[in-house]
This record gives C-alpha cells, sequence and structure tokens, in this order.
C-alpha cells in the first residue's frame, strides 16, 4: 500500500506541481542565444518532446518500484527516478525560457507508462529491466536526434540535452548490469512505434 501512495504522490507532483531538480541544469551558465522565431519554435518543439519523455520516465519508474519485492531493486528504481526528476525540472525550465509549454496531454503520456511499467513488473523483475534497458537506449537515441536539430544558436537547451543522454546511456547499462531480459525484436519495434506516435503528437500538443 505504501508503495502505491508514493506512486500517486509521485504523479500528482509529475502533472500538476513545478519539478524542483536537486542538481543544477546544465543550462547554468549559457546564455540565451539570439533565434528567429522559427529555430525558437522548433526548439520549444522538440523540448516539450524531451519533457514528455521525463513525464513517462517517471511513471515507468514508479509503477515498477511500486510492484517489485525486491527492495535492492525497489532502490534502484527510485534512485533512477529521482535523477530523472532532474531532467524533468531541466526540461520543464527550458519551455518556460523559450516561452513554450508542456504538453496538454502529460496526463495521458503518464498513464500509459504507469500501465506499461505495471505490466513490465508483474512478468518478473528481469523484464522489468528489460523494459527500463530498452526504453532508455531508444530515449538516448532520440535525444541524439534532437541534438542534431537543436539550433546551434540554443546552447542552454543543448546542454541540457547532452547531460540527459549520458544519464539516459548509464541508465541502460545499469539495468543491464543488474541482469536486465533483453527484449525480442518485435516488441523493441512496438516499443519504437508507440514512442513516434508520442513523440510526433507531443511536438505539437
Amino acid at each position: 500500500m505504501d508503495a502505491f501512495l508514493t506512486a500517486a504522490d509521485n504523479a500528482l507532483r509529475t502533472l500538476f506541481a513545478t519539478p524542483r531538480a536537486a542538481e543544477a541544469s546544465p543550462a547554468n551558465g549559457h546564455a540565451e542565444g539570439t533565434m528567429t522565431p522559427a529555430q525558437r519554435k522548433l526548439a520549444g518543439s522538440l523540448m516539450r518532446v524531451n519533457h514528455v519523455g521525463e513525464v513517462c520516465a517517471q511513471a515507468l519508474y514508479t509503477a515498477q518500484a511500486a510492484v517489485t519485492r525486491d527492495d535492492s531493486l525497489r532502490g534502484h528504481l527510485l534512485e533512477a527516478a529521482r535523477e530523472e526528476t532532474d531532467h524533468l525540472a531541466w526540461t520543464r525550465e527550458r519551455l518556460d525560457a523559450l516561452g513554450a509549454r508542456p504538453s496538454v496531454l502529460n496526463p495521458l503520456w503518464f498513464a500509459g507508462a504507469f500501465a506499461l511499467g505495471l505490466v513490465a513488473a508483474k512478468v518478473s523483475d528481469r523484464v522489468s529491466l528489460g523494459f527500463v534497458a530498452e526504453t532508455e537506449n531508444q530515449v538516448a537515441a532520440h535525444l541524439a536526434g534532437h541534438l542534431e536539430r537543436l539550433p546551434m544558436e540554443d546552447q542552454a537547451s543543448r546542454a541540457v540535452v547532452a547531460r540527459m543522454k549520458d544519464d539516459e546511456e548509464r541508465h541502460a547499462a545499469q539495468a543491464l548490469a543488474e541482469g536486465a531480459t533483453r527484449l525480442p525484436p518485435p516488441v523493441q519495434a512496438l516499443m519504437r512505434a508507440a514512442a513516434k506516435v508520442m513523440t510526433s503528437t507531443a511536438h505539437h500538443v
């Protein structure tokens, strides 16, 4: 029961509270660059997508932590969620700086990711970790693509995305080291397809 109360509290804080980072944003020290309206709009859209990704990460990790009976794994998941809270705060700060808004569909994205986390965790801890590893690898690849698209003038956002990419790659490696099961290719493809729907939608709303 305590685990699910923690998950409910996390959902409310993720969706409705202003996130607070434990670590200073990588954007600090980077002046806001001079961008054209089109560049600013693109940067805002990309950071909105990244913010949605962090909303989903909170849902995925807290759902899995609520279900697992392995105290060590629960601690690992909650620590990862704490780091993702930094990402959530950093991306929200960039949205505010760029004059962009979060996705209006964040409650839907959170619910979907939470459900996925519950299902994965119910199968087994190794499968649960497999979802973490595959999700983080796909997110890291997605962030690499954003680094190619973000305007060079927006060094603040680029610094945030680069740091997030490093963290996601580390989370994936940690999940594999903990004994994650590699997901079958069809499951990986399904996850990529679902992520494409989410990112395409969040780019606009």
